[in-house]
């Protein structure tokens, strides 16, 4: 069977001790690898929530690695559940869709489901510029939505957004993503359509039907890839890969694709 191979390694420089949380470990894996060390030796982790890991990391260099072999098919994913149908309806940090209900009620007047988030989507697309660096850790989806450019968060934040106005449920999906130029990790739209979780990437860089499921949340506050829970540290090395298993397939961004 082909597997697709994902990892990173993310080099810290921590100037007071510090506890973080990562959210790097991919969903399903067939085989991993976690390292967490420092000069002094490992690190040990604890895995708390799924698939998030707690480091305790002491002042120095902090090295982490992490790779992981991906099988290719994997089984069909769940159905909407109420709760997450609920929460994903709801405003949060980055996505505050009461505020946006009016624009997005006159800007998409589809008769379904399924061809309001297309719309969404190409809209997204087309009227937002990828600028590196053109948003910050504040960013939401008004600033993004004034703005008219950002990065594949801007991009996912702005279009979960205009699907909770239109009472659509949506949220973000954290992921490794083969084909993606510059590599990072990236994120993505999940959208309820059917009963069913269905992945959209307004930015198009990368073949959805290659994305590998990291972490999944209401916007970036609940994804994000590390987060510093106390103490200061620097990020100054961040590398990524994801190779697909076999060729990266044609995605014409507008089926409805599911992510495992």
């Amino acid at each position: 069977m082909d597997t697709s191979q994902v990892g990173c390694t993310l080099g810290f420089d921590v100037t007071e001790p510090a506890e973080i949380v990562l959210q790097i470990a991919a969903q399903k894996p067939r085989n991993e690898s976690l390292t967490v060390s420092t000069d002094g030796g490992r690190v040990p982790t604890t895995e708390i929530g799924g698939r998030q890991h707690i480091v305790h990391a002491p002042k120095g260099i902090l090295t982490v690695t992490y790779s992981a072999e991906m099988p290719v098919e994997q089984p069909r994913p769940a159905d909407v559940t109420d709760l997450e149908r609920i929460v994903a309806l709801r405003p949060s940090r980055y996505c505050p869709s009461d505020r946006l209900g009016g624009f997005a009620a006159k800007q998409f007047s589809q008769d379904n489901a399924a061809d309001t988030v297309r719309a969404i989507a190409a809209w997204v697309h087309d009227h937002l510029d990828y600028v590196v660096g053109s948003s910050g850790p504040s960013t939401d989806a008004s600033d993004t939505l004034m703005d008219g450019r950002g990065v594949c968060r801007d991009y996912a934040h702005l279009m979960a957004t205009l699907c909770r106005a239109k009472d659509i449920p949506a949220r973000v999906a954290a992921v490794y993503a083969p084909g993606l130029s510059p590599m990072d990790f990236h994120l993505v739209v999940e959208a309820a359509v059917q009963g069913r979780w269905t992945v959209w990437d307004a930015t198009r860089l990368a073949p959805r039907q290659s994305l590998i499921r990291i972490t999944t949340g209401r916007d970036a506050a609940d994804t994000a890839f590390a987060t510093t829970i106390s103490g200061y540290l620097l990020l100054p090395e961040l590398m990524i890969t994801a190779v697909a298993g076999g060729s990266l397939p044609y995605d014409n961004h507008t089926d409805l694709v599911e992510l495992p």
